[in-house]
């Protein structure tokens, strides 16, 4: 038996240090991909499909305030069809982490360490995680909610500096010259939200489980605040077609911000350092979701065997794409399809929980089963 520990802002704390990643890089490209001008609206449309995913999730976890998701899922729908969901679940969180580690080897070694091998640092970075997710879910929670505010704070800055060299008529139309791509746009979008569903292995582990949507509000609304402020400082100061051409706009809106009184004359290298803590943190809550959710299937007291045992695995996934096109058309591809895991799937399991009236036991000692 664990103590209940994971206060409502440690939670909030890991969903949006968990959120804000390496797809933050990319992210205004993959906006006015989508919808040009109207970049910053896909962006707020994507948040809102992605809080609804987020709020399915965290209903479940209060419904079964003891358990985590593998082991709910069984109760709802049965050993046999939650074994093929769960497996599903892992596989994709396996990808995931895969896809997350390549991303940042790509752009180390293209903007940083251009003579470094790009099997070099993604090792590095999984290597890290692999030693960090030898925890418990109480320090995995520490761990999120020490890294919180050096995401959070230089982030901000930059997106507001950036906007002294805003230009509003960049910003329109609103919603942009053709809404019928907007769809693609949101589920892109809402796909670099599905790191939250790491909720479910920390609802168990909350001092106040009941509480659990007031975190997952909060967590979204940072996390998708600051997307959405990122995309429009960079439409704002660039311009819908300047982003087409640029692979990293975000990068870019770093190296055109400077301090007031020239302190730093471009703030890229700044930025770049808390990226990867943001890329450290996401890659360390899928590596951990992953593990601690193979134990949780194979019934295991503890989850730290796996640690070291799927990295070969994961490392040869994130090696397989050839280039960095592929590798974002393979993410977008993988980001869709997770969809159906992180938001089809707990709806379906919600309704026939309702349905057939299942709920789990309340929480009344403040002890979470880490073995049950």
């Amino acid at each position: 038996m664990e103590t209940r520990q994971i206060t409502v802002i440690q939670a909030a704390a890991i969903l949006v240090s968990t959120i804000i990643g390496v797809g933050v890089l990319a992210l205004p490209l993959f906006a006015v991909q989508a919808a040009d001008s109207g970049a910053p609206l896909v962006t707020l449309l994507g948040v809102l499909l992605a809080f609804i995913g987020l709020v399915l999730i965290t209903i479940l976890g209060m419904r079964f305030p003891n358990q985590t998701f593998i082991q709910y899922s069984e109760a709802i729908i049965g050993k046999g069809i939650a074994w093929i969901g769960s497996a599903c679940i892992i596989l994709f969180f396996a990808v995931l982490t895969s896809l997350t580690a390549r991303e940042f080897g790509e752009v180390v070694v293209t903007s940083v360490l251009r003579s470094t091998p790009v099997e070099v640092t993604v090792i590095v970075m999984l290597l890290l995680a692999a030693i960090s997710t030898r925890n418990t879910i109480l320090t995995f929670a520490y761990i999120h909610t020490f890294y919180f505010p050096l995401l959070l704070v230089p982030v901000l800055l930059i997106a507001a500096l950036s906007l002294k060299n805003a230009e509003v008529i960049n910003l329109l139309p609103v919603w942009g010259t053709e809404p019928k791509k907007m769809l693609k746009g949101m589920l892109t979008i809402a796909a670099l939200f599905q790191g939250s569903f790491v909720l479910t292995a920390v609802i168990p582990a909350m001092k106040k489980p009941e509480k659990a949507m007031k975190a997952s509000i909060w967590g979204l609304v940072i996390a998708g605040g600051l997307y959405v402020v990122i995309v429009g400082a960079a439409v704002s100061v660039f311009g819908a077609e300047e982003i087409k051409l640029l692979l990293w706009p975000t990068l870019e809106l770093a190296k055109a911000t400077s301090l007031p009184a020239n302190i730093l004359e471009r703030l890229d290298a700044a930025f770049l350092a808390v990226w990867v803590t943001a890329v450290f943190t996401t890659l360390f809550s899928s590596y951990f979701l992953t593990i601690y959710f193979i134990g949780k299937l194979f019934r295991l007291r503890e989850h730290k065997l796996f640690s070291y045992f799927i990295l070969p695995i994961v490392f040869v996934m994130a090696m397989l794409p050839q280039n960095i096109v592929q590798m974002y058309k393979i993410i977008e591809n993988v980001g869709r399809f997770g969809l159906y895991v992180t938001i089809i799937y707990p709806a379906l399991l919600l309704i026939v929980s309702i349905l057939r009236k299942k709920r789990g036991t309340h929480v009344a000692d403040k002890k979470v089963d880490q073995n049950s």
